[in-house]
């Protein structure tokens, strides 16, 4: 099952600052890299404001969603997540 997170800077991020040079940037990146190799995270990254962020992931519920993303260093500190839908994909490109 697929849900897309819409999330939001947060209070540690700094807008004056180049993404990989926001404190904590490498353990983030770590995180992140790890859920796509488990194959969680699907797609993922930033909206033109650049203060928001998308990520299609692949799980079996909102609740198992928020929980994995909770042990993001970055969670609630330079992301906040505002919500999580459940995504029925139609149309899908990708190899099977």
């Amino acid at each position: 099952m697929f849900h897309v997170v819409l999330s939001r800077s947060g209070p540690d991020w700094e807008p004056s600052k180049p993404l990989e040079e926001q404190s904590g940037w490498d353990e983030h990146a770590s995180f992140m890299d790890a859920l796509v190799d488990n194959g969680f995270l699907v797609l993922g990254g930033p909206l033109e404001d650049e203060h928001r962020v998308v990520h299609a992931v692949e799980a079996s519920s909102a609740e198992a969603v928020r929980d994995t993303l909770a042990r993001d260093p970055w969670s609630e500190t330079h992301l906040r997540i505002e919500s999580i839908e459940r995504w029925t994909i139609r149309l899908d490109a990708r190899d099977s």
